[in-house]
């Protein structure tokens, strides 16, 4: 099986670890303007990003972009994955935004912030363990 990747899967990977260094960064340096609620959504955005880097890497996308169906894809390519389907989990516990009757937000405790923080270093390790060498080629 020859896979075609998606181009432009270079960029999703910087932009994933550049919204994860952010969160990180900010959450060490307890800067105001990053609310936990801020923090959750912006690694959340890192860990999709991350996860689309992925699959386009490997010639596919997510049906939807909800951690459920991020989980779902990554499946197709990696099997079960211990602990992975409860993280992902998780984070989906905090917003459920896509049924308007149903549009419930939970805020997060810092507790919860640093829980996303582990998640989303697990998803970069996970997926892209030498990505730092990947993201710095793509550059240049």
């Amino acid at each position: 099986m020859n896979i075609v990747q998606i181009d432009n899967w270079q960029d999703y990977l910087r932009e994933g670890e550049q919204f994860l260094k952010t969160a990180d960064g900010a959450f060490r340096k307890k800067a105001k303007a990053f609310s936990p609620d801020t923090l959750y959504n912006i690694t959340c955005m890192a860990i999709e990003k991350l996860i689309m880097a992925f699959l386009m890497k490997n010639g596919d996308l997510a049906e939807n972009h909800t951690m459920r169906d991020l989980l779902f894809a990554l499946e197709k390519h990696l099997g079960h994955v211990p602990g992975l389907a409860d993280k992902l989990m998780y984070l989906d516990t905090f917003q459920e935004i896509c049924d308007i009757d149903k549009y419930n937000i939970v805020i997060p405790t810092e507790q919860d912030v640093i829980r996303f923080l582990s998640i989303g270093k697990d998803i970069k390790e996970l997926l892209h363990p030498d990505s730092s060498e990947c993201v710095a080629q793509s550059t240049h």
